[in-house]
């Protein structure tokens, strides 16, 4: 009977032990407070795709138009695979043109989304030409717009006669050997069917040095999605707002005592230094 006893005895032990620790442990979790902040920015989510290519046309401009010839129909996969799958596709195009430390720097610059400012920048920039309605992609040659590729030709007869347009650093430039050439600037998503029907088209006259191709990231339909930002500090500041009774009788005492006692201290023999002073 003694053991068992005995055994009764440690179970009961065990059990409020437990019993303790689990009462504790909900007190601890209970008693703990937690605040999680997400910064937005105040454009929608940009394609990765399209900071793949930011990240390429900073390595050099060969690269990005590498890269590009790749990926000119890689969005359609968008629709199919899973984020995680489609993630995976951009680095393995992107890979053939990387070494690893590079493509650990490109994994690094989706974490902290640093090129997506340079995306916004592009579609802001076509939203002042501004698109014409409906459509997907467009073309601007020396301030006329068209979004179909057969009104091309008949747009750069005139090219010459119309003002040549601006050109920001960060404008993705066809690699050609003359400068000095009607400028058609596209505007249009890579990875797209509409994109790889206008590159098509303009990388072949660029080639033949009939133009100077010039490339600018536009987004028809831009993500529903906000754009969080990683890689900032958020600072929270409570501020309490109830009201508290203080009674200031004895420091306005206090104070008025040491004004007294600073007085006296700057007498000299009666000169009062401090008046001087003033």
């Amino acid at each position: 009977m003694a053991p068992a006893k005995a055994t009764n005895v440690v179970q009961l032990l065990l059990g409020s032990t437990a019993l303790w620790l689990s009462q504790l442990g909900a007190g601890t979790v209970a008693a703990s407070k937690s605040v999680t902040a997400h910064l937005a920015a105040k454009w929608p989510e940009t394609p990765l795709l399209l900071e793949a290519s930011e990240f390429m046309a900073e390595e050099s401009n060969e690269k990005f138009w590498q890269f590009l010839e790749t990926v000119q129909e890689l969005a359609i996969y968008k629709q199919t695979e899973s984020d995680y799958s489609y993630y995976n596709l951009i680095l393995k195009k992107a890979g053939q043109f990387l070494d690893n430390l590079h493509i650990n720097l490109l994994k690094f610059a989706f974490s902290i989304r640093a090129y997506s400012p340079a995306i916004q920048m592009f579609q802001q920039i076509a939203a002042d030409e501004p698109p014409p309605d409906g459509c997907n992609a467009f073309v601007v040659i020396h301030k006329k717009h068209t979004c179909k590729i057969n009104e091309i030709k008949k747009l750069l007869k005139k090219a010459a006669s119309r003002t040549r347009p601006y050109l920001f650093k960060g404008d993705h430039k066809f690699p050609t050997n003359k400068e000095n050439l009607p400028v058609v600037i596209l505007y249009a998503e890579m990875g797209t069917r509409t994109f790889s029907a206008f590159h098509k088209v303009l990388s072949a006259k660029a080639q033949n040095e009939e133009i100077l191709y010039v490339l600018r990231h536009y987004i028809q339909k831009p993500s529903s999605r906000k754009m969080y930002l990683s890689g900032y500090g958020v600072e929270l500041a409570i501020k309490s707002t109830e009201y508290t009774a203080l009674d200031d009788t004895q420091v306005t005492t206090v104070t008025n005592t040491t004004v007294e006692d600073e007085t006296e201290a700057n007498e000299v023999q009666g000169f009062l230094f401090g008046k001087l002073k003033s």
